[in-house]
């Protein structure tokens, strides 16, 4: 077999070599052409069409962006100019919701690098002023993506146009748009706000608005009315899921997570309080100051008679004695003594910014058959019912129940409905959903095996067989005049069937069609020199098994003769 498969290969060699460098030029231009478009038929098919997913990207963004798109295992593409990332069409939607989760793309070059790319020339004030808005506008949005739970933000700014004759001054404002995960539990609002009016002159936070990407407004200048209430819906919120998590905490070693389902409303007190006390300890007194006042005094009142008489006018005499009139004396004596004392006294003021909790109501929902089954096969109501106030003592303490305020607790058993979280097999997919999957896969299979087909069958055959088919055709005549003339010579009469329409054609040789080989036929050809004996053992060596078969007929037509 080995030497059968060397000689079929000399053979085959030999006939190549036969063609001529053009044949064989040409056949391998032919065979080129046909797999170079076989291939690109079947590129062309394969390949997904793509759709733009970012345009006008700087290569930062570009190369963030291949990174996570490479990660995630999604193809993509980047147009020549390396501004543009495309995806496969299927994979857009799926692309875009990655990027953004990752804040991607950030346009990091719309900050100060503006000012690198103007020149210095030609530059109106108009231009320069707008470039160091969209500045600050970049370099804002920048700061504001680094905070927790931002993944892109986007900042406007509105400067007052300056002017001289204007009474009212224009103040500055500026709009904040961020994407946030969950708006609800954003609480940067203040400090985004906070943050631009720092960055701008004259700009207060009040002249801030915040938004989120779905419409919610965060935060914006006429909170001052609401803000109140708002901060008591937002601590009542948090207050609420802090006690959640804690009866979650409490009773998931006990129940189980998903057998039990708790609901907490908490009421609070959010008034802002200033208490003022004095406090005064008279047993603490201390002696400040003593004063002490003396006061002693006497006087003498003697008052004459001066009744006017005869008397008063005679001369005065010697022995002569005064008339006699009133007389009073008083003695005076005083003591006055004033002693000050200084009292402790304690003066304590109380600021309450804080809140205080007016009520609590808590619902609690535990699954009826987790809760026997926790207590065997002898459930009893009175046992369920024990279970019960256990659990609600469980969750009062969880709570911080308190019975002066009216809290509320409730605890039900109650049967869950079927939420399909059972873990039940997935069946297996079947030949048609299977069939349905691929049928792309399958379509562009088919298609590029057609066209191959297509351009073998009606492009390679026919342009071998207009390469070598002149030749095959002298041959095949020559052959069949060789074997008419030789094979009657070799036979004498008994074989002088031997030719193109005996033995060569039963072996095959000499009929159109037949598939003779043509190098067969050109060396028959060639060698007309040859006995017919040599001409004889090349065609039985080019077919053993047939030459013995027709030999084999031969011999028993002529017996039956």
């Amino acid at each position: 077999m080995a030497i059968l498969t060397g000689d079929k290969a000399r053979q085959i060699l030999e006939n190549l070599k036969a063609l001529g460098p053009r044949k064989l030029g040409a056949m391998a231009i032919i065979g080129t052409l046909v797999v170079a478009l076989v291939g690109l038929g079947a590129w062309s098919l394969s390949r997904p069409s793509m759709e733009v997913l970012y345009t006008g990207l700087d290569r930062q963004d570009v190369t963030r962006i291949g990174a996570e798109l490479t990660e995630a295992g999604i193809t993509f593409d980047v147009n020549a100019k390396g501004d543009t990332v495309s995806t496969p069409f299927s994979a857009t939607a799926s692309a875009r919701m990655l990027l953004a989760e990752k804040g991607l793309p950030r346009s990091e070059g719309a900050g100060y690098e503006l000012f690198d790319q103007l020149g210095s020339m030609g530059l109106t004030s108009f231009m320069q002023e707008v470039t160091r808005v969209r500045a600050m506008e970049g370099e804002l949005a920048r700061t504001i993506q680094t905070l927790k739970d931002v993944r892109a933000a986007r900042v406007h700014i509105v400067l007052p146009e300056p002017g001289t004759f204007r009474r009212e001054t224009q103040k500055p404002s500026a709009s904040v748009v961020i994407r946030t995960d969950n708006a609800e539990a954003f609480r940067s609002a203040d400090a985004i706000r906070h943050l631009v009016a720092s960055a701008i002159p004259q700009m207060s936070p009040d002249e801030v608005t915040v938004l989120n990407t779905d419409g919610t407004l965060l935060a914006s200048g006429d909170d001052g009315a609401s803000a109140s209430s708002t901060k008591q819906l937002g601590m009542e919120g948090v207050v609420s899921r802090s006690i959640e998590d804690s009866i979650r905490r409490t009773l998931a070693p006990y129940l189980g997570i998903g057998n039990f389902q708790s609901s907490v409303v908490a009421k609070l007190d959010t008034d802002r309080r200033s208490v003022n006390s004095r406090k005064f300890d008279p047993e603490g007194r201390v002696e400040r100051s003593t004063r002490t006042v003396r006061e002693t005094g006497q006087s003498n009142d003697k008052q004459a008679d001066k009744t006017t008489t005869v008397e008063q006018n005679l001369p005065q005499q010697a022995d002569a004695t005064p008339a006699s009139g009133n007389e009073s004396s008083e003695a005076k004596d005083r003591r006055e003594e004033l002693t000050n004392y200084e009292i402790n006294e304690t003066t304590t003021q109380t600021v309450s910014d804080g809140y205080d909790v007016k009520r609590l109501s808590v619902a609690v929902v535990v699954n009826r058959k987790r809760l026997t089954d926790s207590i065997g096969a002898d459930a009893t109501p009175e046992k369920v019912d024990a279970a019960l106030a256990q659990v609600k003592a469980l969750v009062a303490s969880a709570a911080g129940f308190s019975d002066s305020r009216g809290d509320q607790i409730e605890v039900t058993a109650v049967d869950f409905a079927a939420n399909g979280d059972s873990m039940e097999p997935v069946a297996p997919l079947g030949l048609g959903d299977m069939l349905m999957r691929q049928s792309g896969t399958l379509i562009n299979a088919l298609t590029i095996l057609v066209v191959a087909v297509l351009l073998i069958w009606f492009g390679l055959k026919p342009a071998i067989r207009t390469i070598v088919g002149a030749k095959d055709g002298a041959g095949d005549a020559g052959s069949i005049e060789l074997a008419n003339a030789g094979m009657g010579e070799f036979g004498g009469g008994g074989l002088g069937d031997f030719s193109a329409g005996g033995f060569g054609g039963a072996l095959g040789f000499g009929e159109p069609g037949s598939g003779m080989d043509a190098e067969l036929l050109e060396d028959l050809t060639r060698s007309q020199a040859n006995s017919p004996q040599a001409r004889l053992e090349k065609l039985v060596d080019f077919d053993e098994a047939q030459a013995a078969s027709i030999l084999r007929n031969w011999i028993h037509q002529k017996e039956a003769a």
